[in-house]
């Protein structure tokens, strides 16, 4: 190998320097995102089916189509929510599924049921997928206050502008309004001469035309007929003839006014307190976050000429800005990492050469670990770049153990022996320790191949960009640092590196003298075993268990809901309230509110809806503790009000995953009515629940409704039928969209109706007047009875079983006590026969992966031992290793416990990398043993004085270089603060361990023996 690296030096560091200038050019180029890219296995289907009443949507439309939707290949559960008239069904699906081809499964499915269920039923079908959220939000107030000039600017002048960006897959505008001519009829006027609503609409269809009648051929020319009468402004549409005869011409104006209006919408859009419209841009999968905002703040620059002057337009939601800090924090927490690994070394091994080898090899590692990154089609993100921030430490062990091991070996040689050949054969003993630690560390990231989810979608992005920075490294401290040393490095420098001085000295000596007591009776090691497990339990014992780490996204979305049934006016006048207490809380910047709406774009009822809050800039309180004021303050004063709050990326991964909450108790019974009955019972238990807020008894009523319920004898009497009447009643109430006219780009609809006061009360609507085929008038009442039926209830099935949840969120406690404390108090209620409750919502998710997690964690303790079961060959060095890495987990425990951290998936993840970075440590210790010859008490004690130095140099830089992670510095660095939490109180226990520990573990395990082996 010597020969070989001395004869290919420039080739191979001429590749370094290659794959360094790859990684910076591809950095550049590298996707930026919140989170990696992930396939949710997850499809919506949306069904309308005109307004029929719950009991029968759920007969004639949702079973069938929950029955039909069960048989696609590969769905895991099936949860429908049928409303009055519509239907929401949500199928998840195996993790790893091909969802493309799954959802048009799924539209197979439904289309081949569609002919068997009621004619009008309509559906969608679309996947969940981060796209469907937007990336950046837009809002638009005018002075002049005019909603329809303000929503024709923003669809018709930003939409195509933005729509034409780069990564951008579609631009959603939500609020103001559409313009129409409204033609308001006199019932008067209209009874006196005989006509009905239907007949003016259908003149005024009849008299806006605009079509091909034919083609002539005449003297070689093909012309085309057109027949046009097309309407083109007020005036034309006032004098609509509607009927002519002996009497003369009746035009529209004779019977109606027409007036300009906007189309009739039970919806309302604000931002910071003005009437606004909201331009939403969804991004393409694998899109660049950062560049579609930084494209769309340089295309709104360069339009910004063309906005009318009373139009503000300012941003009201910007993902970037959070990829951004999150970006900016991980990468400031990589180059502090850096620079005290630097530090270090330049402590320990006081020799600048030695600094400038790690500054020339660490900036490679990083640079050649994006270029892989882009060549597994990963994307920058919080997961990624923590990886990168968290393999700095171990990305500097190797580098640092092969130069320790090099300066060694020069030590030894004579003055007069070359340099050369010591450094490659120093390079050449360390490569087998070497590439067992390396693989020590990488194998413990194998299992998570295999973990679905959530954390599996996760932790694969961190897992793969360590694993590539550990293979990159490997690779440059095996070839590249012996020639770098081999160049740089003097015998000189070594004998001012191996000099021990005074202190040191001493050190070695109590060290030495602790040691050989400590292998004189390795019996006693037994106790210092048994008193770091108990350590371990109690520690662990007192870690609160939670699922996701704590992010401060700088934002939150509150969703809200007034009593079923509310008006738009109402509950206009309830959210006035509201908006007046987010303007007195110092720490809100802005925020924008949709009611009718849903962030996403999707219509909601019109007492439903959400707004997003947008907080100042560090320095702040934290996003928690702006929620937990606005709560209590809304609770306290706006009583008919419930609201549900979330950060952002929370409420988007719950809607993604089908986890709308942290606590979700479902009941689940043959009777639906029985359950409604019992989950009233449950809320008010989950109140008594300390930690335990803004809890929702699951039952969702529509408002209340008129039933027009008709005599079909006294009906025919008056030669009608149900339906003639009915669509009579419809016209009067809803207006008749009877044609269009062009005006510009745009068509205005022209609408048939009457004036709002006559049409506001019930005994106005028993009063109509119902015209008859033969002339004669009625009132409605004569052939029908009206009555108010109460709200009917949304009927929720999951798995074609009926069920009810109710919900919950926890504040100031760990997830993992408060629900067994909810537990606790829902196993007192007796249940009626046949009902039985699941526990669901983040506490089912958080069990899901940390059994996944539990797995890769004995997967990578199996993987490790057989490891060193194929490097040493014997069973008493693997138990040593493996005993002294699993006792290391009492730091990672007592770590967890003394932050106040949670055991969560990232800190669970980071108790997993212990397993392979202690081991990595304990591979170094028992190669000095094979190079000693015998393993006797005196060569224990040499191999921890010759590797302890390394060892406590290696573990220093590791703990420096997460530090800045477990610090929190900025919110990117969130996701990884638990993980270098684990990582940082494991190392700090498993330097102790390895040097003191592990070699009487090692002396106890051959006590049985005549000697050693």
């Amino acid at each position: 190998m010597a020969s070989w690296l001395s004869t290919h030096r420039r080739s191979l560091l001429f590749l370094l320097v290659l794959l360094a200038l790859g990684g910076m050019v591809t950095a550049l180029r590298l996707p930026v995102a919140l989170f990696p890219t992930l396939d949710f296995p997850r499809v919506v289907v949306n069904i309308d089916a005109g307004d029929r009443p719950v009991e029968r949507m759920a007969v004639e439309v949702t079973q069938p189509l929950e029955q039909a939707l069960r048989a696609v290949p590969e769905v895991r559960a099936i949860r429908s929510t049928t409303s009055r008239g519509s239907a929401d069904l949500a199928l998840t699906f195996d993790w790893r599924t091909d969802m493309v081809t799954a959802l048009l499964q799924v539209q197979a499915a439904v289309n081949q049921i569609l002919p068997d269920l009621p004619a009008g039923v309509r559906f969608t079908a679309r996947r969940m997928d981060p796209t469907v959220f937007p990336v950046l939000g837009l809002a638009l107030t005018s002075a002049r206050n005019d909603p329809v000039a303000l929503r024709d600017f923003a669809y018709y002048r930003l939409r195509p502008l933005l729509s034409a960006l780069p990564g951008v897959a579609e631009v959603q505008v939500l609020g103001g309004r559409q313009a129409e001519y409204q033609v308001m009829v006199d019932p008067d006027r209209l009874h006196d001469l005989g006509l009905t609503l239907a007949e003016v609409a259908s003149a005024l269809s009849d008299a806006n035309v605009l079509s091909a009648v034919g083609k002539v051929e005449e003297r070689y020319h093909l012309y085309l007929t057109l027949a046009d009468s097309h309407q083109v402004s007020e005036d034309d549409i006032r004098h609509t003839v509607l009927r002519s005869g002996s009497d003369g011409v009746v035009e529209l104006e004779d019977v109606a006014r027409v007036e300009r209006g906007h189309r009739p919408e039970w919806t309302q859009v604000s931002a910071n307190g003005k009437d606004a419209v909201l331009v939403n841009i969804l991004q393409q999968r694998g899109a660049n976050t950062v560049t579609i905002a930084e494209e769309t703040r340089r295309a709104l620059a360069g339009f910004s000429p063309q906005i009318p002057g009373d139009v503000e337009l300012k941003p009201y939601y910007d993902q970037s800005e959070l990829v951004n800090d999150a970006a900016i924090s991980v990468r400031d927490a990589l180059a502090s990492g850096a620079v005290l690994a630097a530090l270090v070394l330049l402590l320990f091994l006081r020799n600048l050469r030695v600094t400038l080898i790690m500054l020339i090899v660490l900036p490679g590692v990083i640079s050649a670990t994006v270029w892989l990154l882009k060549l597994f089609g990963q994307s920058f993100n919080i997961m990624t770049l923590g990886g990168l921030a968290a393999a700095v430490g171990l990305v500097t062990d190797d580098a640092v153990v092969m130069i320790e091991h090099i300066m060694r070996r020069l030590s030894e040689t004579r003055d007069d022996q070359p340099t050369h050949g010591t450094v490659l054969t120093a390079a050449r003993e360390m490569l087998h320790p070497l590439t067992g630690s390396s693989l020590a560390t990488i194998v413990v990231f194998l299992p998570l191949a295999f973990l679905d989810g959530i954390t599996g979608g996760f932790f694969r992005a961190l897992a793969l960009t360590m694993a590539a920075g550990l293979v990159i490294s490997y690779g440059v401290a095996a070839l590249a640092v012996p020639l770098l040393a081999n160049h740089l490095l003097s015998r000189r420098d070594s004998l001012r590196l191996e000099s021990v001085g005074p202190l040191q000295a001493r050190f070695h000596r109590a060290y030495g003298s602790l040691l050989l007591r400590l292998l004189g009776q390795p019996l006693w090691t037994l106790p210092i075993i048994v008193a770091l497990i108990v350590t371990g339990v109690v520690a662990y014992s007192r870690v609160g268990s939670g699922f996701m780490p704590h992010m401060d996204e700088g934002g939150f979305v509150l969703d809200y809901r007034t009593p079923p049934g509310t008006s738009l006016t109402e509950t206009d006048r309830l959210l006035d309230q509201v908006e007046r207490m987010i303007a007195t809380i110092q720490d809100i910047d802005s925020y924008s509110r949709r009611t009718g709406l849903s962030l996403g774009g999707h219509i909601t009822e019109a007492n439903e809806g959400d707004f997003f809050i947008h907080l100042k800039p560090h320095p702040r309180r934290d996003v928690e503790d702006v929620m937990t004021e606005l709560r209590e303050a809304i609770e306290s004063r706006v009583p008919g009000l419930q609201i549900e709050t979330a950060q952002l990326m929370e409420d988007l991964l719950g809607d993604l995953t089908a986890v709308p909450q942290p606590i979700e108790i479902k009941l689940f019974g043959d009777d639906s009515r029985v359950l409604r009955q019992l989950s009233p019972r449950v809320a008010a238990l989950l109140g008594d629940v300390p930690g335990v807020v803004e809890v929702f008894d699951g039952i969702t009523l529509a408002g209340d409704a008129i039933e027009i319920h008709f005599d079909p004898v006294q009906t025919a009497l008056e030669g009608m039928s149900p339906g003639m009447v009915a669509r009579q009643t419809q016209d009067f109430l809803a207006g008749t969209v009877a044609t269009q006219i062009a005006m510009g780009e745009k068509m205005i609809g022209v609408r048939v109706w009457t004036d709002e006061a006559l049409r506001t009360r019930m005994g106005q609507l028993e009063a109509l007047r119902i015209r008859s085929p033969d002339g004669h008038d009625f009132p409605l009442k004569r052939v029908a009875r009206l009555r108010v039926i109460e709200g009917q209830a949304q009927e929720t099935r999951e798995n074609l079983k009926a069920m009810v949840a109710v919900t919950a969120r926890i504040e100031g406690r760990d997830l993992g006590s408060t629900v067994a404390d909810v537990q606790a108090r829902v196993a007192t209620l007796a249940l009626p026969p046949g009902v039985y409750v699941e526990y669901g919502g983040l506490y089912r998710e958080q069990q899901d992966s940390f059994r996944g997690l539990i797995l890769v964690f004995v997967s990578a303790v199996l993987l490790v031992a057989l490891l060193l079961l194929f490097f040493y060959e014997r069973f008493r060095v693997v138990l040593a290793i493996l005993a002294t890495t699993l006792l290391s987990l009492t730091g990672v425990f007592t770590g967890l416990w003394l932050t106040g951290t949670e055991l969560n998936i990232s800190s669970l993840m980071g108790m997993t990398m212990i397993v392979g970075i202690v081991t990595e440590v304990a591979v170094f210790y028992f190669s000095e043993l094979r190079q000693v010859g015998k393993p006797d008490p005196a060569a224990l004690v040499r191999a921890g004085t010759l590797r302890m130095r390394p060892i406590f140099m290696t573990s220093l830089v590791a703990i420096l270089a997460l530090m800045p992670l477990a610090l929190g510095m900025g919110p990117g660095s969130a996701m990884q603060k638990p993980l270098a939490i684990a990582i940082i109180s494991g190392l700090l226990l498993a330097v102790p361990l390895v040097l003191i520990v592990m070699p009487a573990i090692y002396a106890l395990l051959h006590t049985n023996r005549g000697g050693w082996p």
